[in-house]
């Protein structure tokens, strides 16, 4: 699987849990990475869009923490850039949580951790 397929994978997982667990609507995407074609780059950039962002954000605050931002990462295969990890460290600095998950499975688990599911 890639990590596109990886970061599917949890999404559905999300959508099929959120009547269970609502919180899970407050997870989304940020599209931040992948191949454009120039026009489409600009434009994006223009509104916004930064390197090195995490992949998923869930949007609600837990404990000391203003919200979880998740980095996927294909399992093996995946490692955090420079600029990925200076935004990590930076997040962290504000008050947020933040993961490196390495597979759906792995995010799924973080998610459940970071909002009491598993303790």
């Amino acid at each position: 699987m890639t990590e596109h397929d990886h970061q599917v994978a949890l999404i559905r997982w999300a959508k099929l849990q959120s009547k269970a667990i609502p919180e899970l609507g407050l997870l989304f995407a940020i599209p931040n990475g992948g191949l454009r074609n120039i026009r489409v780059a600009q434009k994006l950039k223009a509104e916004g869009v930064k390197a090195g962002i995490p992949d998923l954000m869930l949007a609600y605050p837990k404990g000391t923490h203003a919200g979880l931002f998740i980095e996927m990462k294909e399992p093996k295969k995946g490692k955090l850039s420079d600029i990925q990890k200076d935004v990590c460290e930076r997040l962290l600095t504000a008050g947020y949580h933040v993961k490196v998950c390495y597979g759906w499975e792995s995010a799924r688990e973080t998610i459940l951790d970071y909002l009491g599911y598993l303790h």
